[in-house]
Formats: C-alpha cells, sequence, structure tokens
C-alpha cells in the first residue's frame, strides 16, 4: 500500500512511518520538520519538506490512503499563535480533504484528539458525548473533523481521538505528563505538579501507533475514541517517582481546568486489542535516560534502543 502521511515526522508519526516501513508499505511524508528528522532513510520512504497549506495533486496522486498527523500539537503552542493554529489545522485539513477527493483516494484516517469533549465529570465520555472544547486547539480539532465528515461521500473516514499519548519514540516529546515527569525526575529529582486532581486518558505510542495500522487493514468508517487508563495528574506523578526514588513532588496551583475521562469500548468492540500499560511507558523511558542515549541526536541510537525494547 502506498500511503501519505501528514506529520510523519513528529512524536507520533516517527514512530508511525517506521511500523508501516516494516510492514513494507511506501510511505511519504509532508512535514516542515522544523523539529527536524529523526525518520531516517528508506528506499520505500519519501519525504516532502512543506507546510500543508502548500500540498497539491502532484504530492498525493497515486496513494491508496491518507493519514493526517499534521497539527499545532497542543494547547500552549495554539496559545503561541491562535491564527496558525486555524490555518494548520483547519483550513489544512480542508485543503487535504479536497485533494484526497479529488485525486479519488478511498481512504482517509485523522488523528483528532480526545480533549474535544472539554471539562467531563462523566465517568464514561464515549464518542455520543456532547463536544464542548475549551482551548483553540480543542476548537481547531472539532472544527476539522466537522470538515472530514462534510466528504462523507467522497472517501471512507477514519476519526480517532486519541487520549494523550506517552512513551518512546525517535523524536521524543518532553511537554506531555507522563514523559515529562519521568525526565523530571531522571534530572531534576523534583517533579513539579501543576494542581494534580485532573483527570487525564492515557495511551501508548505503540498501541495509538496500532490503532492506526488497524483502521489501515480494516473498512470501519466512524469516529473512535483511544485510550485506556484515565489516571490523575497526581496519580501519573507518583508512579514517575518510583522510578526514581529519591524524587520530591511539588505541587502548585492551576488554572487549567482540563479533566476528562476517555471510553474506548467502541474501538475495543471490534477488535482492537491494545497492549501496553503507562507502566510500560514509565519503564521504558525510565531505562532509556538512564541508559543516556538520549543525549545522542543519532536516530539510529535510538531506534536500536527501541528494538531492544521490542517496542
Amino acid at each position: 500500500m502506498k500511503i501519505f502521511v501528514t506529520g510523519g515526522a513528529g512524536y507520533k508519526g516517527s514512530y508511525l512511518v517506521n511500523e508501516l516501513l516494516s510492514l513494507g508499505n511506501r510511505v511519504t511524508v509532508c512535514d516542515t520538520f522544523w523539529f527536524g528528522d529523526f525518520l531516517g532513510e528508506h528506499k520505500n520512504l519519501k519525504k516532502i519538506k512543506i507546510d500543508i497549506n502548500h500540498l497539491t495533486e502532484n504530492h498525493l496522486k497515486n496513494h491508496d490512503a491518507v493519514i493526517h498527523l499534521a497539527s499545532i500539537a497542543n494547547d500552549p503552542s495554539s496559545l503561541l499563535n491562535s491564527k496558525l493554529s486555524w490555518e494548520t489545522i483547519v483550513l489544512g485539513t480542508y485543503r487535504l480533504c479536497s485533494l484526497t477527493a479529488k485525486l479519488g483516494i478511498k481512504k482517509f484516517i485523522y488523528a483528532s484528539s480526545g480533549s474535544v469533549y472539554g471539562f467531563k465529570r462523566d465517568k464514561k465520555v464515549t464518542e455520543q458525548s456532547s463536544l464542548e472544547p475549551i482551548s483553540d486547539y480543542n476548537k481547531c480539532k472539532m472544527s476539522a473533523e466537522r470538515i472530514i465528515m462534510s466528504f462523507q461521500n467522497d472517501f471512507a473516514y477514519t476519526i480517532i481521538r486519541p487520549a494523550t499519548v506517552c512513551g518512546l519514540s525517535p523524536r521524543m516529546r518532553l511537554d506531555v505528563s507522563v514523559n515529562m515527569f519521568v525526565y523530571q525526575a531522571f534530572k531534576n529529582k523534583q517533579i513539579t505538579v501543576f494542581g494534580g486532581k485532573q483527570i487525564r486518558p492515557n495511551i501508548h505510542i505503540q498501541d495509538i501507533s496500532s490503532a492506526y495500522l488497524f483502521f489501515l487493514e480494516k473498512e470501519i468508517p466512524g469516529i473512535f475514541n483511544a485510550g485506556f487508563e484515565n489516571l490523575s495528574i497526581d496519580n501519573i506523578a507518583n508512579r514517575a517517582k518510583k522510578s526514581f526514588p529519591n524524587t520530591k513532588i511539588i505541587h502548585t496551583k492551576s488554572n487549567d481546568p482540563r479533566s476528562y475521562r476517555l471510553n474506548s469500548d467502541k474501538l475495543l468492540n471490534i477488535g482492537f486489542k491494545n497492549k501496553k500499560k503507562v507502566k510500560d511507558a514509565i519503564d521504558e523511558i525510565s531505562e532509556f535516560f538512564i541508559s543516556k542515549k538520549f543525549i545522542s541526536k543519532s536516530y539510529m541510537s535510538t531506534v536500536k534502543h527501541m528494538k531492544k525494547l521490542k517496542l
């Protein structure tokens, strides 16, 4: 299969692209490469350094599927430049959908966000729950979903609403809770928690990657939550501390109201099986930091270490 991946050089993308290549697919990555290129070289990999809004028919023609990961990655980043977020996430998605429809590409998988539900006290936040986005990032993700759904007569779409992703990747992120707390514990022997009572759903990077692969193989359109452990920020911090027992946890006040729980029964009921937990991510990242391999900027050093861990 020939697959077009936007945002393929990012945290999730660099992990997913390696999975796609290992399965024998041909992959085209569209990315600005703002944070570097950790993809390495492969005979079946083509890289296009371009903004999603500058895509043309020539970039997408002859592909079998689109996996759309490109985004301004989170709430703080979106706050830095709201206009850029709307242009990238919303207008970029419209352009990508238009080209996909025009070229007759029949499969479109979108990485939305579980945060589109906003603040929820419900114990089970399902795909039928109301969308009440709080931040620009959340609103952009919801708007992109609506755009994709408007193309339902042109291609089969799957919208995945992931929980917060954690775990090792060739292009690591240290601004997501699990990864950040483990790094703080390792580097500073101190974890700073803003608030702590907020509930956040989590998913291991291997499982979210497997979800994208699952829908590439299946003809199951629709919207699916993807998150398997709903944990408080305090809980995550305490788990990270266990890897570095002398670590102190410092609490500060927070004005961040985001708190929600994802229910992923719909995804599990169609045959998807998650294999990893937050504990696995913490153990893998801790071992990686302790090994000091994170110092190297070499793509291969990271990948070799991940293979050692069987990720």
